[in-house]
């Protein structure tokens, strides 16, 4: 039998617990713009004053891009701002006088989100940048009707350290909770519902 101070240690145990899962959820209140380039990832290049240069790119497998005038250039990893510079530094390079080159990506098939359980698609989504968990389930066709929608699990692994926070996306959704935003390579997994 357990003494009145062992289930009084238990109780605030289980309350910072409860309250640290608040908090993880907090943290993850802010969007994450994580828009560097990888294989497979398509972006807009524009050289003003140039319409030969500017087009579409698609980032190889080896992480470059083949640019006229410029050559291979490897893109994987940088961020938009970074491919232009790099772009400009090329073209610089003894064949136009100051280019300005400007890099907006189109999609980033490189980086994904998971899906899983009880909704209508699950799979494999492409992760765009500020997407929220509301939006991701959404995607996935939304839930199923046997769907436990409050107790949608997030796995994110940040430094090699996974965690895992309850996303109470019926909440979320009425207004009731804070949107999550999603990171790339995020897990969202949706349980059945116990009757």
């Amino acid at each position: 039998m357990l003494r009145p101070i062992s289930i009084a240690l238990l109780l605030s145990l289980c309350a910072s617990c409860a309250h640290q899962k608040e908090l993880t959820v907090e943290q993850k209140d802010t969007p994450v713009s994580d828009t560097t380039l990888g294989v497979g990832d398509t972006f807009d290049v524009r050289v003003f004053g140039e319409n030969d240069l500017s087009g579409t790119y698609k980032v190889a497998g080896e992480g470059s891009i083949n640019f006229p005038l410029a050559g291979t250039i490897t893109v994987v990893g940088l961020e938009p701002q970074a491919v232009a510079k790099k772009i400009a530094e090329r073209l610089a390079d003894g064949i136009l006088r100051n280019p300005q080159v400007t890099v907006l990506v189109r999609d980033q098939i490189s980086k994904k989100i998971f899906i899983l359980g009880q909704v209508q698609k699950p799979g494999t989504y492409t992760y765009s940048p500020d997407m929220t968990a509301v939006e991701a389930i959404t995607q996935a066709g939304g839930f199923t009707p046997i769907a436990a929608r409050n107790d949608t699990t997030l796995t994110r692994i940040e430094s090699g350290k996974k965690t895992t926070t309850k996303v109470p996306v019926e909440d979320i959704g009425s207004g009731k909770a804070k949107n999550v935003y999603l990171h790339p390579g995020d897990i969202l997994a949706v349980p059945e519902r116990l009757f």
